[in-house]
Parts: C-alpha cells; sequence; structure tokens
C-alpha cells in the first residue's frame, strides 16, 4: 500500500475516535527514518493535549491497525502533540490562526519573498495578509507551500 493510502486509512480509521472523544486530527506522516518506519499521528484539542490523551488514541490506534493492517512491513506507532508551532495543514487551521504569529512559505515568490513570518491579519477570498514588521504582504492561499504558527522572540 501507497504512503498516501496508508494515511488515508489511518485517518479514516482514528477520525471518528477523535470526533467523539473531542480532539482533533492535525496531521498523519508515514515516514522511513534510517532503517525504521514510523507512523506519526499528530492530535490537538482545546487547552492541549495531554500524555494521557496521547495513550488512549495509541491504544485505540494500535487495535484498529492490528485488526485492519493496512502496513506490510514493522514501523513505530508515535501519537503526539503538534507542538507550539503547529502546522496549518487545512484552510480552516489558517483561520483558526488569524491574530497569531505565522511563518509561511510560497512556491513562487510574492512582493520578492518566498518565506513570511509575522501576524497573520486576516484570511478571507483565499488570500492570507501577514504583516511582517510594518508592511502587509497579501499572500494567495494557491501559493502557500507550508504554514505553521510561529513563536517569535
Amino acid at each position: 500500500m501507497s504512503t498516501p493510502k496508508i494515511k488515508a486509512a489511518v485517518e479514516e480509521m482514528v477520525t471518528p475516535f477523535l470526533e467523539e472523544n473531542g480532539f482533533e486530527l492535525v496531521d498523519v506522516e508515514y515516514v522511513k527514518e534510517g532503517n525504521n518506519w514510523f507512523l506519526r499521528v499528530f492530535v490537538d484539542k482545546d487547552g492541549g493535549i495531554e500524555i494521557d490523551d496521547c495513550g488512549r488514541i495509541s491504544e485505540y490506534l494500535s487495535e484498529k491497525l492490528d485488526a485492519n493492517d493496512p502496513i506490510p512491513v514493522a514501523y513505530f506507532l508515535e501519537v503526539s502533540s503538534p507542538g507550539a508551532e503547529r502546522p496549518l495543514k487545512k484552510a480552516e487551521d489558517v483561520t483558526k490562526a488569524i491574530g497569531s504569529n505565522v511563518f509561511v512559505t510560497t512556491y513562487e515568490s510574492v512582493d520578492g519573498l518566498k518565506e513570511f513570518e509575522g501576524r497573520l491579519l486576516s484570511f478571507e477570498n483565499e488570500e492570507l495578509v501577514i504583516q511582517v514588521g510594518k508592511k502587509n504582504h497579501a499572500i494567495p492561499y494557491s501559493k502557500v507551500a507550508a504554514a505553521r504558527l510561529a513563536i517569535i522572540f
């Protein structure tokens, strides 16, 4: 089974449990690092995720994975918080981040730049407006390669 199919299968298995228990699926990664495969599931909830939450989700998902067996090789399962600099994978994530500090990279230059770190002022009509210093940059959502929350010191 291909990596995208494995990720989709894992999302399908875990999403009902997460929604029933007030959690949000942030991302699923299935990656090879060295000789080992890792299945990483990043979850969050209002007020933040706790270690006991990760344990409950891991136990539930382990049982589902054992029953359905979508992954043909040995792997390590990790369930964790996305961290303080969580990725903004979906449009809903970007909307929730309005008013927060973000780091955005683009596929092509916008205002002569491909990286933006500053306060997300708005996200309307498929366009992000980020204040970097005293200048605002309007970035088409279609040009966003990656986005995450940012901690600015």
